[in-house]
C-alpha cells in the first residue's frame, strides 16, 4: 500500500487535519500525533505544519498563542465556521466518491 496511500493520503490530509480540529483544538505536534495514534504513522510534521498555515490564510481556523513551559509560545489551532464549511464540502465530495468507488468496486470485481 505504500505508494498508493501516500498518494491518496495528499488529495485527503487537508479534510482528515481539519477533521481532528472539529474534534478539538490542538496545536500541531498535537495534531501530529493525534493522527499518528489514529493509524496515519506516514504523515510527516511539516506537512501538517504547512497545512496548518494554508488554512490560517485561507482563513479557515482560528489561532490562539498560548505560553508554553519549554521555549515560544505554542499556536493553537481551532476550526472555525468557515472552516466548518470547508469540512462539510469535504465530506460531501468524500461520500460521492466513495459511493462512485464502491460502485465500480462492486461491478467490476
Amino acid at each position: 500500500m505504500g505508494k498508493q496511500m501516500t498518494e491518496m493520503l495528499k488529495g485527503t490530509l487537508e479534510g482528515i487535519v481539519l477533521a481532528s480540529l472539529s474534534v478539538r483544538s490542538a496545536y500541531g505536534y498535537e495534531i501530529t500525533a493525534r493522527l499518528r495514534e489514529q493509524g496515519f504513522s506516514d504523515i510527516a510534521e511539516g506537512t501538517v505544519y504547512a497545512l496548518l498555515v494554508r488554512f490560517e490564510q485561507k482563513g479557515f481556523v482560528d489561532v490562539e498563542k498560548i505560553p508554553s513551559e519549554k521555549g515560544p509560545p505554542r499556536k493553537v489551532y481551532s476550526l472555525n465556521a468557515q472552516g466548518q464549511e470547508y469540512l462539510e464540502e469535504f465530506w460531501r465530495t468524500w461520500r460521492f466518491l466513495a459511493e462512485q468507488l464502491e460502485q465500480l468496486h462492486g461491478g467490476g470485481g
